[in-house]
C-alpha cells in the first residue's frame, strides 16, 4: 500500500474529525475505501442525532454498506482517527471489513485491542496504528476535552 494512498485516506478522516470538533462532537472521523477510492466519510454525531451509537465507524459502515447494496464489506478498507471501541469493533467484525487503520491509540478503552484478543472469531481483521505526526490527531482530541473541561 502506497504511503499517498495512506496519506490521502488519514487526511480524510482528520478532516472529518476536525468537522466532529466543530460541531461540539468528539473530534473522531472515520473513512471506507474501496478500490482505493473513497466511498464513505463520517464523523461523530452522538450529540447531533442524540444517539450514543453514532460513532463516526458505525456511520461510515452503514453509509459503505448502503453504497455497497451489501451488509458484507469485504473488499474494503476502513482508516480512523481514533482506535475502534467495542462497539465499532463489532460492528467491523460483522462487516467482514478485512483491514482497519487508525492513528491514536485510546489507551483508556482499547476496544479494538481488547476485542480481537477474545478468542472465538469467524472474522479478525487485520489491523494497524499508524504514527502520523504529520496529522495531528492528539492535539485536536487534547484540546476537545480542555475545552469541555473548562
Amino acid at each position: 500500500m502506497s504511503s499517498e494512498y495512506m496519506n490521502r485516506a488519514f487526511q480524510e478522516a482528520f478532516k472529518m474529525a476536525n468537522e466532529a470538533f466543530e460541531h461540539n462532537e468528539v473530534p473522531v472521523g472515520s473513512v471506507i475505501l474501496r478500490d482505493q477510492t473513497i466511498i464513505a466519510a463520517q464523523r461523530n454525531r452522538i450529540i447531533e442525532r442524540k444517539d450514543p451509537t453514532a460513532h463516526a465507524e458505525i456511520l461510515a459502515i452503514q453509509d459503505a454498506a448502503n453504497f455497497m447494496r451489501n451488509e458484507r464489506l469485504v473488499d474494503c478498507e476502513l482508516f480512523t482517527t481514533l482506535e475502534p471501541c467495542a462497539m465499532c469493533t463489532g460492528a467491523i467484525i460483522m462487516a467482514r471489513i478485512p483491514r482497519v487503520y487508525f492513528l491514536l491509540l485510546d489507551e483508556k478503552l482499547p476496544g479494538l485491542r481488547a476485542v480481537l484478543s477474545l478468542p472465538g472469531h469467524n472474522h479478525v481483521p487485520l489491523w494497524s496504528h499508524e504514527l502520523r505526526p504529520d496529522i495531528l490527531s492528539s492535539e485536536l482530541l487534547k484540546n476537545f476535552f480542555r475545552q469541555r473541561r473548562s
